[in-house]
């Protein structure tokens, strides 16, 4: 109509027409797509892991505040609340440390149900859930079928936690983390669920004792990963650090894993077998610019002024002026006795 006529008419005009004569999909028998309501068979089968986004929290740094972002995990099979934390950076390394935190306490679970965000959609975590062992798996996009748990749950922390706290006021990050803690203990996990009849700390703990996972393997699993080629120099290049290694591996392609909150230490890898350490030769950075600063405390006061050190230094110098008697004294042909240069007002006569 549009291309013969001339005339504009909206699709929803168009579906309106249609519905009124019988034309829609109810009315020539097309079947709805339904969705089974999925539940893990025992506690640690399946976490869901997500991003609930808070209220506004003083910066601990910066002037002003910013919105608070809680990291959280709840068990598919007991509906508990295995770990949260409020953090000010949503990014990669803090949902590392919540699932780091969410292990230690509730041992390892088989899978991890994540959405495509950024915070869970990246080699990091990839790595983590390789190395322990979990199955990493990411909703499909558009597709939320799978999270109501996630979000029945994010929908009693802003209904029962967040509305007491905001009425209370929350002066800092520290102590929203401290009171949630305590309420997720005291409150969350110990009521009792509507659709399972139990608490979730009972129902999760009815499954008997969790598998852990040990030291070694955990210290390895949060750690990163990079590859660089190393330089005609024998150097390889992170976060804007320059790292010696192996002479021998000039022109390869290494892997380098470390901690990305200390830099100081990089573990080279070739052909997955260790090849030594890097070291540090240009070092800019301590830690990686994608850990989130604001949770790391500044450092402690020294009580020391520096610059005022400095200064006073400086005019203990200055402030002392300059004797041209004691520069040059009557012996060395510099100044005479009544402080006038010799032969400066020599008027030629005979003495």
């Amino acid at each position: 109509m549009s291309r013969r006529h001339g005339v504009r008419i909206a699709e929803r005009t168009v579906s309106a027409h249609l519905r009124a004569r019988g034309l829609s999909r109810a009315a020539l028998g097309a079947t709805p797509r339904a969705f089974g309501r999925y539940e893990a068979s025992r506690p640690n089968e399946r976490w869901i892991t997500d991003v609930l986004v808070g209220p506004f929290v003083p910066h601990p740094r910066a002037a002003g505040s910013r919105r608070a972002r809680l990291f959280l995990i709840v068990d598919d099979h007991s509906r508990l609340l295995v770990h949260g934390r409020w953090v000010n950076e949503e990014n990669t390394r803090a949902g590392q440390d919540v699932l780091r935190a969410a292990i230690e306490r509730r041992g390892l679970p088989e899978a991890l149900y994540a959405d495509n965000g950024a915070p869970f959609a990246n080699a990091a975590l990839e790595r983590t859930c390789a190395v322990l062992g979990v199955r990493l798996i990411h909703s499909r996009p558009y597709s939320p079928q799978g999270r109501g748990k996630q979000e029945r749950l994010n929908r009693y922390i802003r209904d029962r936690f967040l509305t007491e706290a905001e009425a209370r006021g929350i002066a800092s990050l520290d102590e929203l983390n401290d009171t949630f803690m305590a309420w997720a203990e005291q409150v969350a996990n110990t009521r009792v669920h509507a659709e399972t009849g139990q608490s979730p700390l009972d129902r999760f703990s009815a499954g008997g004792a969790p598998r852990a996972a040990e030291r070694s393997v955990m210290a390895d699993a949060f750690r990163w990963s990079a590859i660089r080629k190393v330089t005609a120099t024998a150097t390889v290049s992170l976060a804007g650090n320059r790292y010696t290694v192996d002479p021998a591996l000039v022109g390869r392609r290494v892997e380098l894993r470390y901690d990305p909150e200390d830099l100081t230490r990089l573990d080279v890898i070739i052909d997955g077998r260790p090849a030594g350490v890097a070291i540090p030769f240009v070092l800019g950075r301590h830690v990686h610019p994608a850990v989130p600063q604001a949770a790391r405390a500044p450092a402690p006061a020294t009580g020391v002024d520096y610059l005022g050190m400095v200064q006073a230094a400086h005019e203990a110098v200055t402030s002392t002026p300059i004797s041209f008697r004691d520069v040059a004294g009557p012996g060395d042909g510099g100044l005479n006795g009544d402080g006038d240069q010799l032969g400066l007002f020599d008027t030629g006569t005979a003495s």
